[in-house]
């Protein structure tokens, strides 16, 4: 099901160079869904709204986009290997599981009833699989996976190739862009502010800089044809990409109108959404926020943050 979701920015104060204070400036006209929030929008401008201190990390994260399929004898292997590199470095390296070929849909993320009932594509992953299908090198089919979306040039790589990659970008020291982000749920309306700030280390990346987030389920039983060509009903499907908080697939760009002091800041507001068969429960979901390269669409930065912890 189409996630509705809406997304708005507007600006901060800075007041000073460690904090954001004054961060609801009286003259930006707000546009966020404040019916969202249960109670009055005032006191979450004055009490709720989240400040960030001065971002020290210097460490680079990862993210691995694995292209997969529920119906893929080899996707389940390549699963398992992108979920132990996470566990491996769990704060640092996270997984997209993005169902979708080079097609969009192809026979591999089709719903076949009654053994493959369950529809995990949604439409920005599938125009995400449309659009490496056919540029940026493209790929063959599933599994195939992006590290940062970065190797000299080459944007997708096979399995046999994350771990050495996860290695290198860990192990990098060019970190280029920061990110902090702050989230507030309330499961009254299941609504949801989520805050970013962009820190820009490489003044260089401005011109040329965007950012994208993730809707993640963190995992769901589910059917998967396995390596042998056995059907498991009881098969564990793991940090499942269910569309973009803006429903735009690549993001947008970051602005000057974005542009805070030296950082930038993006507000945005969404609903958990529902399933045609049931709900999502928020405390099983959690977003991937991540800054890019609007040209070649390597990954400078990604951050993990929970929706209701």
């Amino acid at each position: 099901m189409r996630l509705f979701l809406f997304i708005f920015l507007f600006g901060f104060l800075i007041s000073s160079c460690d904090h954001v204070k004054n961060p609801y400036p009286a003259e930006v006209n707000l546009e966020l869904d404040t019916n969202l929030y249960p109670g009055l929008w005032s006191d979450y401008e004055n009490n709720e709204w989240p400040t960030f201190s001065q971002n020290t990390n210097t460490s680079k994260n990862v993210l691995i986009e694995d292209f997969t399929g529920h119906k893929c004898v080899f996707c389940p292997a390549a699963a398992e290997l992108a979920h132990q590199l996470h566990e491996s470095n769990p704060s640092r390296v996270f997984t997209a599981s993005m169902h979708a070929g080079p097609d969009g849909v192809g026979d591999f993320q089709t719903v076949s009833p009654p053994d493959y009932p369950l529809d995990f594509t949604n439409p920005e992953g599938v125009e995400i699989g449309i659009y490496f299908g056919e540029n940026d090198g493209g790929f063959p089919g599933n599994p195939r996976g992006t590290v940062n979306r970065f190797n000299n040039g080459t944007v997708f790589q096979s399995p046999n190739q994350w771990t050495s990659m996860v290695s290198d970008q860990l192990n990098s020291t060019n970190l280029k862009v920061n990110i902090q982000s702050s989230l507030n749920y309330y499961p009254e309306t299941k609504g949801a502010f989520l805050h970013v700030e962009l820190d820009p280390i490489d003044q260089g990346v401005t011109s040329k800089l965007g950012i994208a987030v993730y809707l993640i389920e963190d995992s769901l039983v589910g059917d998967q044809k396995m390596s042998d060509n056995s059907h498991n009903s009881s098969y564990t499907h793991r940090d499942i990409h269910r569309g973009n908080l803006n429903e735009m697939a690549f993001g947008r760009p970051v602005s000057s109108d974005d542009l805070i002091g030296e950082n930038y800041y993006i507000n945005y507001s969404f609903n958990v959404p529902n399933q045609l068969d049931g709900q999502y429960n928020a405390s099983n979901m959690h977003l991937l926020v991540y800054a890019f390269n609007t040209e070649t669409w390597e990954i400078y930065q990604v951050v993990k943050q929970k929706i209701n912890p």
